[in-house]
This record gives structure tokens, C-alpha cells and sequence, in this order.
């Protein structure tokens, strides 16, 4: 349920609903991140599974990314079932990589230097890191942005998102982490719903320190378990998390729309499960 209140309030107009008698029996949710676009959870009530609920809910969907633009579309599925799978080919998706979603216990996680949580900025100072997240998301891939949900995080008290400065005027780090029950973690974790760091020749660096910052995150909020999903096209990413002691508790599948990588390049270092 906290991913359908947060999601809804996020952004009503992309909330998608199927009514029998005027009872809610399904529901879908589209989410815009720039030029990328994802949607989920879309659910059925089981005793109305094979009536073709699921297909009413994706076609205001895909209105919603066509009217949005988005280059790259993508969803979160089971990988062992066939039916969620040949549903979203119809519209044009491919099951591309594989996705982990990890966890480990905090331990309570040292001080990170240029370490800034976008809650504790002045009002005044938030524009400004908003347009240097949109930078260092662009890098990652053109015209990625998580502007909605770090304004949506912060708005809902839901969590906050880690900035991490680097040298110059960049941000070397970002990620958008859900803390605490009433969010999409759940009681006592925290939640990373997209990570990111700046490319280039130390962005493996980059992308440690941003989970050390991430792990000092929840040990502030006084949670125990720290989760995020890492999609296996960035196995060296993933090799990093499991170093430093993330586990795999549940496996999906992304499927994207073109049926291309979008920014799950081999040499990126980013956070998400699409969930």
C-alpha cells in the first residue's frame, strides 16, 4: 500500500485505476524520469486475473510516456513467469537483464566527506542542486532526471537524497533513499530507489563512497537494513555491493522498450530496480 499512496501523490494525473461496480479492482502507476520512463506496480484483484484488466491498465500508460516524450521505457517483472512476460511484449517491451534486489544489515557507517542531504539545504539552495542532479543524471544517460522524486521525497517526508560534492562544482553522487515505515521501505530500512555517480575514470570510487554514504544515511534514521537493486548489466557495480556485504533477496527482470540497454551500460554505476 505505501507504494500506491506514494506514488499517487507523487503525481495524480499518472495514477490509473479499473472499477467493477465501483470497487477499485486494479491499478497501475507511471512514473517520469526525463527521458526515461518506467511504470509499476500494476496489480489485479486475483479472482478477476485473465479478464483483461491488466491490458485496460497499460494503454493510459503508454499515453502517459507518449505525451511525456520519453525516449527509453522500462518496467520491473517476475522473471519466471510468462504471462507478465508475453503481457508487456505486446506492447513492445524485450526482458533485457536481470535485477537483484539486495540488502545488508547497517553498521553503522563512518562520517563521508562532502556529504549533503538535499532536506537540510536552505530552501533557497535547493534549485541549484536540482540542476546539478540533472547534470550528473544526464551523464549517465541524456536527459535522465530525478527532479520528481527528490522533490516528491522531500515533500512527503518520505526519506531524503544523498548529494555527494566532488572537487570542483559537481555533484560526484546522488541517491534517492526512502527511510522508515509510511515509505516504500518499510519499517526499519532504508531504502535506495535510485542511486547514480558521475562517469568517468574513478566513478567505481565514486559509486562506494556513495554507498558508505548511503549506509551512514540509515544508521542516522536508526535503521537496521539497507536495500537496492542493482540490474546485473553493471557487474562491476554489483560486484562492489556484494564486497562490501550486500545480499540478494529477491530476482526480476527489467524490460525495456526500445529493446536496448538505455543507460544500463557495463560501465555505469547506478542504483535501481524499477520496482
Amino acid at each position: 500500500m505505501d507504494y500506491v499512496r506514494t506514488r499517487w501523490a507523487a503525481d495524480p494525473r499518472a495514477a490509473f485505476a479499473v472499477t467493477v461496480e465501483g470497487e477499485v479492482v486494479g491499478s497501475n502507476f507511471a512514473t517520469n524520469w526525463g527521458s526515461v520512463g518506467f511504470f509499476g506496480p500494476l496489480t489485479v484483484r486475483p479472482d478477476l486475473w485473465d479478464q483483461g484488466i491488466g491490458r485496460r491498465l497499460m494503454e493510459p500508460v503508454i499515453d502517459c510516456f507518449d505525451a511525456w516524450g520519453n525516449r527509453h521505457l522500462g518496467l520491473f517483472t517476475f522473471s519466471h513467469s510468462p504471462k507478465h512476460l508475453e503481457l508487456y511484449r505486446r506492447y513492445g517491451f524485450w526482458p533485457r537483464f536481470l535485477t537483484a534486489i539486495m540488502k545488508k544489515q547497517v553498521a553503522g557507517g563512518a562520517e563521508v566527506p562532502g556529504r549533503v542531504l538535499y532536506g537540510e539545504l536552505p530552501a533557497a539552495g535547493r534549485p541549484d542542486a536540482l540542476n546539478l542532479c540533472r547534470a550528473l543524471t544526464g551523464a549517465v544517460y541524456e536527459g535522465l532526471s530525478l527532479e520528481r522524486e527528490i522533490v516528491a521525497v522531500h515533500a512527503q517526508g518520505l526519506g531524503d537524497t544523498v548529494l555527494l560534492q566532488g572537487a570542483g562544482s559537481e555533484l560526484d553522487g546522488l541517491a534517492v533513499c526512502h527511510c522508515g515505515a509510511g515509505s516504500e521501505a518499510g519499517t526499519d530500512v532504508c531504502f535506495v530507489k535510485f542511486g547514480a555517480v558521475r562517469p568517468g575514470p574513478e566513478a567505481a570510487d565514486r559509486f562506494e563512497r556513495l554507498l558508505d554514504a548511503c549506509e551512514r544515511l540509515a544508521a542516522e534514521r536508526g535503521l537496521g537494513q539497507l536495500d537496492a537493486g542493482m540490474n546485473l548489466g553493471h557487474p562491476d557495480a554489483y560486484r562492489r555491493m556484494i564486497d562490501r556485504g550486500f545480499r540478494t533477496w529477491l530476482q526480476g527482470v527489467t524490460m525495456h522498450k526500445p529493446n536496448e540497454p538505455g543507460y544500463s551500460q557495463p560501465d555505469a554505476y547506478v542504483i535501481d530496480d524499477w520496482r
